[in-house]
């Protein structure tokens, strides 16, 4: 008996070794260390949900439109509070070329209902709370404990924020698409303050638009 429980619980720390191990590998530690997807490859199908809760194909909403596709950290985070402000004023712009705006965050769908309610917006507000999409993008990565404590300093929940306990993020990026899904352009930074220049963004748009 004593020798199946020590069998047992040396099992459970190899899976728990293995656990971690495997969960590094899959999702980097640190935003510095992502790999996101690059101009020439096609964009991942992935689930996301609507501000109304229901689910959505990212591959379907790229079908019926070029667009142009930002992942940002969530409503708490005023530098993408900026942002979201300076994609208000170029959508208009945008949709003339034939674009769609297509926001993503962790943000779960109530917490887009009040990004949408506070900037005003018009374009698409998607939720990716789990991640699964912006990992397919490359573009995702573990907080530390040490930022999450930051946070939680400067009075920002991500629990509360996404509904889950992962403390996952997405470096911020924007990606200029066609409608069969090729990336035409990309921008992201691992400084969460710095983001695609609006004009920039504009300039790809009309390089690209069908």
């Amino acid at each position: 008996m004593k020798t199946s429980l020590i069998s047992g619980f040396i099992a459970l720390l190899v899976l728990g070794v293995t656990g971690k191990a495997a969960l590094a590998a899959d999702i980097p530690l640190s935003a510095n260390d992502v790999h996101p997807l690059a101009v020439g490859a096609s964009v991942p199908d992935g689930t996301l949900t609507t501000i109304e809760g229901k689910k959505a194909s990212l591959k379907t909403l790229i079908g019926q439109k070029p667009s142009v596709i930002i992942f940002y950290r969530g409503g708490w985070c005023p530098f993408c509070n900026i942002q979201m402000g300076q994609l208000v004023k170029i959508e208009p712009q945008l949709e003339k070329l034939g674009y769609q705006v297509l926001a993503i965050s962790p943000d779960q769908p109530g917490k887009l209902k009040e990004s949408l309610d506070k900037h005003q917006i018009n374009y698409t507000l998607l939720s990716d709370s789990r991640l699964k999409v912006t990992e397919k993008f490359g573009l995702a990565y573990h907080v530390s404990d040490a930022i999450l404590a930051k946070m939680k300093g400067f009075g920002v929940d991500l629990d509360g924020a996404t509904g889950n306990h992962l403390h996952l993020l997405p470096v911020p990026a924007a990606y200029v698409v066609d409608t069969q899904g090729v990336i035409h352009f990309v921008y992201y930074n691992a400084d969460i303050k710095v983001r695609v220049n609006p004009d920039d963004l504009l300039k790809a748009a009309r390089q690209f638009s069908e």
